[in-house]
């Protein structure tokens, strides 16, 4: 399915600024911008609107059973990636955006952002961990 498969190459050159270019000129300016995530949310609202119903449906009255069923289907599984995709987009700008407020080095950001490309949950906790520690240490 195109859909899947664009989703997170629309993501990469945002993570690629983050990661590799954290200090170059435009990157804080890109992701500035708090549309960063459009692209892989087009891909979502693509798969989506189609099935608005069904899946509207699903998230009204949750249902183990329903909800197996839709993310077995192709637009199911790739709407909850894209989903996927531009939230974790979201949720590392904002990390990207607060390192840089903190002063924190991206020597220690750029590697809690590649593991929140893979296990964005673990990344969020390890940055927050991160963030805690570093605003601990400024009130001391």
């Amino acid at each position: 399915m195109i859909l899947f498969d664009l989703a997170f190459p629309l993501a990469t050159p945002f993570w690629a600024l983050m990661i590799l270019a954290p200090k170059w000129r435009w990157t804080p300016r890109i992701m500035a911008s708090p549309w960063v995530p459009l692209l892989p949310l087009a891909c979502y609202f693509a798969l989506v609107l189609p099935h608005f119903a069904e899946w509207g449906q699903a998230m009204l009255r949750p249902d183990l059973g329903v909800l197996q069923a839709l993310l077995a289907t192709p637009w199911g599984a790739g709407l909850v990636w894209a989903h996927l995709i531009a939230f974790d987009l979201f949720v590392a700008r904002w990390m990207y955006l607060e390192g840089r407020a903190l002063g924190l080095s991206p020597w220690l950001v750029s590697p809690i952002l590649v593991l929140t490309i893979f296990l964005s949950p673990f990344g969020l906790v390890a940055f927050l961990a991160v963030r805690s520690a570093r605003l601990r240490s400024r009130h001391e």
